[in-house]
């Protein structure tokens, strides 16, 4: 999954247990009837939650066409399958949607989660057109305007995108089109300008929220990584873990961050946790080899949930799978077919990575050259892929 796909999310929440204290262990006791009391329970935050979302999807079924039920129910859905990785959540959000979700001309919220929904789905362009649609409805609606942009950023269409973040940065949050606008910048030769812009925003607040500030913190880790200053890299992904510390997104960026700089054996940790999420199971794996542990159960799970992806026909997962053909399968003619059906959906840093590894690996010139014109247009800039004198091949240092 992209980036992007966890951005209209940004203010998030996140489920802890509610630690209530559970009686000293005695001998076990057989209750006299049926009705009698045994313990009661501890109550987490998360069987709160799931009741108020039983109790909502139990009155939406009722009334299907309440509006404030149904994006009440979506928005609460897209958010735990943000959290928790589980792409499930984004059916769930669709369902409770069902009632308008072919309309061409829904409600304006219905419009805005339909087009966040669409783009998890890598579905851009049906993206694209609810967004379109929403702006010219409200011209001020600003988490369609913020959602459009960073569309437009993971399209590749910069120029548009930064106007988006213009845009929303008069209009809205000036935080939110403040970091818009860097990562715009940052794909188009300004790297070192929109580094120092985020920095500096970040090293002045007093305070932040948790969702906002990791969001915020861990793009600009990622562009000190790219500058090729580890040791700001690291500090600032150290703050965001503070910030969200399950955030799936962000545990997937340091992970490869910490396995770029040889230091695999810090990531295993913060990856065990989370053997559901595909893209955490896989960078566990590579954490376990690169750290001379046993990685095969991780590598069985993962051979076997791709297979099933490919059998559904879905293609969401198409970097990820790459990489594993590429760094644990050991097929890179594969993965590089992998990489570049990604590459032409999606243009992230990550995408690019991927791209020049396995053409790499292929020993493919035609897959470098694509690299090497598109960093060459865009002025592009990553320590990690460093373009040769010549500008025609792309040399690679690190996955």
């Amino acid at each position: 999954m992209s980036k992007h796909s966890n951005v209209a999310c940004v203010a998030v929440g996140v489920l802890f247990a509610l630690g209530i204290a559970t009686p000293a262990v005695a001998d076990p006791r057989i209750p006299t009837r049926d009705g009698e009391i045994l313990e009661h329970l501890p109550i987490t935050v998360a069987d709160i939650r799931a009741r108020e979302l039983r109790a909502l999807r139990d009155a939406l079924a009722a009334a299907p066409d309440n509006l404030t039920l149904a994006v009440q129910l979506a928005g609460d859905y897209i958010e735990i399958g943000r959290a928790t990785g589980d792409p499930r959540y984004s059916g769930y959000a669709q369902s409770a949607l069902s009632f308008w979700w072919q309309d061409p001309l829904p409600p304006l919220q219905v419009l805005v989660l339909r087009a966040q929904l669409r783009q998890r789905v890598h579905d851009f362009p049906a993206a694209l057109a609810d967004l379109n649609l929403a702006l010219k409805t409200n011209p001020r609606e600003a988490r369609a305007r913020l959602l459009r942009a960073t569309v437009l950023q993971v399209t590749g269409n910069y120029t548009a995108a930064a106007s988006d973040c213009a845009a929303l940065a008069k209009t809205a949050n000036r935080l939110f089109g403040l970091h818009c606008q860097a990562s715009a910048m940052s794909m188009t030769g300004q790297l070192p300008r929109a580094y120092s812009l985020l920095k500096a925003e970040i090293d002045s607040l007093q305070s932040l929220d948790a969702g906002t500030g990791s969001w915020i913190i861990t793009t600009t880790a990622e562009m000190a990584d790219r500058l090729g200053e580890p040791a700001q890299a690291s500090e600032l992904y150290r703050r965001a873990v503070e910030l969200t510390p399950s955030d799936q997104y962000l545990l997937i960026s340091y992970a490869d961050f910490l396995i770029a700089e040889g230091r695999a054996a810090e990531a295993l940790p913060l990856l065990a946790p989370y053997p559901r999420v595909d893209g955490l199971l896989l960078r566990y794996a590579l954490a376990l080899r690169a750290t001379g542990k046993d990685a095969s159960d991780a590598v069985t799970q993962l051979r076997a949930r791709f297979a099933a992806s490919a059998a559904r026909g879905e293609t969401i997962h198409r970097r990820e799978q790459a990489r594993f053909v590429l760094e644990i399968e050991h097929e890179p003619r594969a993965a590089l077919g992998l990489a570049l059906d990604n590459w032409r959906v999606q243009k992230e840093s990550a995408d690019l990575r991927i791209l020049v590894a396995a053409a790499r690996a292929a020993a493919d010139p035609v897959a470098l050259q694509t690299a090497a014109d598109w960093i060459n247009h865009n002025h592009y800039q990553d320590h990690r892929l460093t373009p040769a004198t010549h500008g025609s091949v792309v040399s690679w240092s690190g996955t």
